[in-house]
């Protein structure tokens, strides 16, 4: 991997304009990941919020879901927000009749856990990995029900009827979180994903 590492953005539905933006101000190459060609390109992958039966779908019809699983356990680091969270997740509740996942982290998580867009909100998490809690965007957001064998849990919501419920998990050389950094002009999210890719190497 060269000293400017590139990372891609699935560019299937969802935050991809966002993602790469906050990505570029890091100091990262981008690209936009449409094909299983374009996976060979990147160092590192984003997987953007958006709605996670509609990007499952995509994948499908574009036959990007096999090589997404195949990446991911071939070790290429990977973010997912909120529904890259879940598309990340070995394990969901109430998804869609069928629905699937590309899988890698040891976790259940609960599609649309938070309730509908009407109740999005925002809240400090405070994370692992981080000097200060981050002041996190939740839209249509699913929360981790459990973890599993090497997946660390490593931020939960801290405020209203949800407190306590996971909302960033990291196994290893992926990591997830149920809301959305790159709505917040705070770029430690990504920072913090860039040196899992630049470690990677």
């Amino acid at each position: 991997m060269t000293a400017v590492p590139t990372v891609g953005v699935l560019a299937l539905q969802g935050d991809v304009r966002e993602h790469l933006r906050v990505l570029e101000s890091c100091g990262a190459g981008t690209a936009v990941v449409r094909r299983p060609e374009e996976l060979d390109r990147v160092d590192g992958l984003v997987i953007p919020g958006g709605e996670s039966t509609t990007m499952w779908r995509l994948a499908r019809t574009f036959d990007l879901l096999e090589p997404l699983r195949k990446r991911v356990e071939q070790g290429m680091p990977t973010y997912g927000s909120c529904a890259g969270m879940i598309m990340l997740a070995d394990r969901i509740v109430d998804g869609a009749a069928g629905q699937e996942t590309i899988g890698g982290i040891d976790m259940l998580v609960r599609r649309n856990a938070f309730g509908r867009q009407v109740d999005s909100f925002e809240s400090d998490v405070v994370m692992t990995g981080l000097d200060a809690p981050f002041h996190a965007v939740f839209i249509r957001a699913p929360w981790v029900e459990s973890v599993g064998g090497e997946a660390e849990v490593l931020g939960r919501a801290a405020t209203g009827d949800s407190a306590g419920r996971i909302v960033a998990v990291r196994q290893g050389h992926l990591f997830a979180t149920s809301f959305h950094p790159e709505l917040t002009g705070d770029p430690r999210i990504h920072e913090y994903f860039l040196a899992m890719v630049k470690g990677s190497s």
